[in-house]
């Protein structure tokens, strides 16, 4: 594979990572604004449990898109993935883009919007594991971390994406009133037809070198497979389950969080999550090329040990602060904290698999995991807070750290290498 083929095919899963999660995120960042169109109610807090509720509901098809597309990407290969996994995507948001709502048409509204988010869910399970497989199968071995910070730049630019939408019509071009009614349905539009493009594109990429090598590939055995594998596949879901609960904890919950329960206000609290997702997203190739001279262990440990025990006393600051300033620089040392997971989980968990089985190595375990814990992160937090014991979501977020610190110190000192060659 030549330089250009390279960096062409991993702008062309990157692209399409970008778009999956704008569609995945633009869920949360508008429904401050939607909760009411699908559960109405009196309680502003009840409303969102009942959108963060289908927004968790989203992840159970996870697992059984981990399951599909890495079956497909590791048989049919990485391209036929990557294509199903946006196809899905965007049909899911052309349906909640046009649903109509609970005052139209009564209990089928939310059963639509709970329909098009597994239908999203499934495509974003399939997502991580062949975009993951497919840039570090195409990266050059001593850059491979660095390439791997983009995945998670991608994911990020795709909730900036979805918040710049959002200030753009806050300040901009609706009024308040406007996005409650009717404007809140855009930003699904938009990423319907953004998938659309990346469909094409992927449509052109050029297959991984390491899976046209690999002579297995066709014999894939799935699940059957993968069991042969039950230590990689261990690896994978105790990195994952502290990673995810941290990163949902400091970017979907953050924005409800600085305006549900510390007062700000909407645009402010939108405003201070984009500008500290802005510094995570610059951090992500910066750490993840540091891993290739210091390698991902240290990182890894780095991680587990700052989430463990910072997390309690950097959560109690955040509750007592009522400057944006001062909730800005919090939530981005969080983030900065959460680098050393981000950067290159994606390329550990790679690392970690025979080609034949690896896009499925990769995404199953991964989104069972982030079904379980990172799809009921926001829902604890509200939930904690609903109960009047908001400061205990900050203790079970360090003890699911601790998770993933305990297997980082699990792993060999040495990386490991891509079998069947890059």
């Amino acid at each position: 594979m030549t330089n250009l083929q390279r960096l062409r095919g991993i702008f062309s899963g990157s692209a399409g990572n970008l778009l999956e999660y704008f569609d995945w995120y633009v869920y949360s960042a508008f429904a401050l604004y939607f909760a009411h169109a699908f559960f109405p109610g009196h309680d502003h807090t009840a409303e969102l449990l009942n959108t963060a509720a289908v927004f968790a509901v989203g992840f159970l098809m996870r697992p059984v898109g981990g399951w599909l597309m890495g079956v497909v990407a590791d048989r049919y290969g990485r391209k036929q993935g990557l294509t199903l996994s946006v196809a899905a995507m965007c049909f899911g948001s052309l349906a909640i883009a046009l649903c109509p709502t609970y005052e139209q048409i009564g209990l089928a509204a939310p059963a639509i919007l709970v329909i098009a988010r597994l239908v999203q869910g499934l495509s974003l399970g399939g997502e991580y594991g062949a975009s993951a497989t497919y840039i570090a199968e195409v990266s050059r071995p001593e850059t491979r971390g660095f390439w791997s910070g983009f995945l998670y730049v991608t994911l990020i630019m795709g909730q900036l994406g979805a918040m710049a939408v959002l200030l753009l019509m806050q300040y901009v071009f609706l009024t308040q009133d406007q996005i409650n009614a009717w404007g809140w349905r855009i930003p699904f539009f938009l990423g319907a037809g953004g998938a659309l493009l990346i469909l094409w594109l992927r449509r052109h990429m050029d297959e991984s070198v390491a899976f046209k090598k690999a002579d297995t590939v066709h014999e894939s055995g799935g699940l059957r497979v993968l069991l042969q594998y039950r230590k990689s596949v261990l690896t994978v879901i105790g990195l994952t389950l502290g990673g995810t609960v941290v990163f949902y904890t400091y970017t979907i919950y953050m924005q409800k969080f600085l305006a549900n329960s510390l007062g700000f206000g909407k645009e402010q609290a939108t405003l201070i999550s984009s500008a500290s997702l802005i510094v995570f997203a610059i951090a992500q190739p910066l750490v993840g090329g540091l891993s290739d001279r210091i390698g991902r262990k240290p990182l890894l440990i780095a991680f587990g040990v700052l989430s463990t025990f910072g997390t309690v006393p950097l959560m109690s600051l955040l509750a007592d602060t009522h400057s944006a300033y001062a909730a800005f620089a919090l939530i981005s040392l969080a983030l900065l904290m959460a680098s050393g997971y981000t950067s290159i989980n994606a390329i550990v968990k790679a690392e970690q698999f025979p080609t034949r089985i690896r896009a499925l190595g990769v995404a199953f375990p991964y989104a069972v995991t982030v079904s379980v814990f990172g799809g009921t992160a926001e829902y604890i937090a509200l939930w904690c807070k609903h109960a009047g014991h908001e400061s205990w979501f900050a203790w079970y977020v360090s003890a699911c750290a601790c998770c993933t610190l305990i297997t980082a110190l699990t792993l060999p000192a040495q990386d490991a290498k891509l079998s069947d060659g890059s």
